[in-house]
């Protein structure tokens, strides 16, 4: 047991503020929709409406409405037809026979998403438990009317989700860690292994996994606005101008193919040499200069236009990258070819990645990078 803990430890992860409130308010969902109708409408089969509270609380209150809607079909067409099955043949076996195919096919293919399962379980349940009376199916689908409101007005109305401080915190973990992979390999250019080049091969992929969660991440964002009655009463700080987003992504690739090299070269298994050392030791004053661009628009990111100093810092930081490139440049000249394809790429990866960095003309003064096309 102790071993299964020690190698399950590092895959837990602490929640978060946003998780512990929406099970809070799940389980508060619950709470009152059995108590609206276990207690004071003594139904007899109560426990639907709990079960579609917790169900309806939501990320976002568009998709507790949503979801809602979809909820509420299918437990209502898996009730009924369970009902009219049972009452059709008069046998439990039989109607599970007939009616369990068809609410399974209809949750496969009816657009309703995960809530199609609803269908099956709400069919089980009606036939296991023999309550497909007509009495019987009106509380059923009374209870589940019951547990959706509660489940949609719990969302909505206690602290409605809103995602934007997540996608902040994740657009700004981007230049972050750019510049933190830029530091790691500039200070272990000139005596890297194989082993060190293969992680900053991995770290440049984690920086594009991080890109494509922070692409879901404004989807939820700008979904947690629609149908959301308190957003403007709760303090909330707008996430970074989705204007950094390609910016990122192009940066995460140049940094994928710069690490993908740096490997290539350091592998025995590889025909390409290592650069020469004077090359390597000019390389890391780029990328050391490139990290601190990176870090100055990580600030001009969060403050915007108003960030002068910050872009003052960006272009010192990549003036003096410059100056190292075009030193990196005129040491390529008399190399022989093998030596100077492994150099060559890399200057043509921290070109592209410097120019990616550089604001287009009329943009240094607001501070955005508009993508290059």
């Amino acid at each position: 047991m102790k071993s299964t803990l020690t190698r399950l430890k590092p895959r837990l992860r602490h929640p978060g503020r946003y998780q512990v409130v929406q099970s809070l308010k799940a389980a508060a969902a619950a709470i009152i929709a059995w108590a609206l109708t276990g207690w004071w409408l003594a139904a007899p089969m109560a426990l639907m409406a709990p079960w579609a509270a917790v169900a309806l609380v939501q990320g976002t209150v568009y998709r507790s409405v949503r979801t809602a809607g979809q909820l509420v079909l299918m437990i209502s067409t898996g009730t009924l037809l369970a009902a009219g099955a049972a009452a059709l043949t008069g046998n439990t076996m039989i109607a599970m026979v007939i009616v369990l195919p068809l609410t399974a096919l209809l949750g496969n293919v009816a657009p309703v998403g995960g809530q199609g399962l609803y269908a099956s379980t709400t069919a089980l349940f009606v036939l296991a438990y023999g309550s497909y009376s007509g009495p019987a199916v009106g509380h059923r689908l009374l209870e589940t009317l019951v547990g959706a409101a509660v489940g949609v007005a719990v969302n909505a109305v206690v602290l409605p989700p809103v995602h934007s401080q997540h996608v902040g915190g994740l657009a700004a973990a981007l230049p972050r860690d750019s510049a933190r992979l830029l530091r790691d390999i500039a200070e272990g250019l000139e005596d890297y292994d194989t082993p060190r080049a293969q992680q900053w091969h991995q770290s440049a992929k984690d920086l594009l996994a991080a890109l494509s969660e922070l692409y879901v991440g404004r989807g939820w964002d700008s979904e947690s606005f629609r149908l959301n009655p308190g957003h403007r009463l709760r303090r909330w700080t707008p996430a970074p101008s989705t204007d950094w987003d390609p910016v990122w992504a192009r940066v995460a690739n140049r940094l994928l193919a710069l690490t993908l090299t740096l490997w290539e070269a350091a592998s025995e298994d590889r025909g390409l040499p290592r650069p020469p050392v004077s090359a390597l030791d000019e390389l890391g004053r780029v990328l050391s200069a490139a990290a601190e661009a990176c870090e100055a628009c990580r600030s001009i990111m969060v403050d915007g236009a108003v960030d002068e100093e910050g872009q003052d810092r960006r272009n010192a930081a990549l003036a003096e990258a410059f100056r190292a490139l075009a030193a990196v440049k005129d040491q390529m000249n008399g190399r022989g070819p093998d030596a100077g394809a492994a150099l060559g790429s890399l200057v043509a990866d921290c070109q592209a990645l410097l120019d990616d960095l550089t604001p287009n003309e009329g943009d240094a003064d607001v501070g955005v990078l508009r993508p290059r096309v």
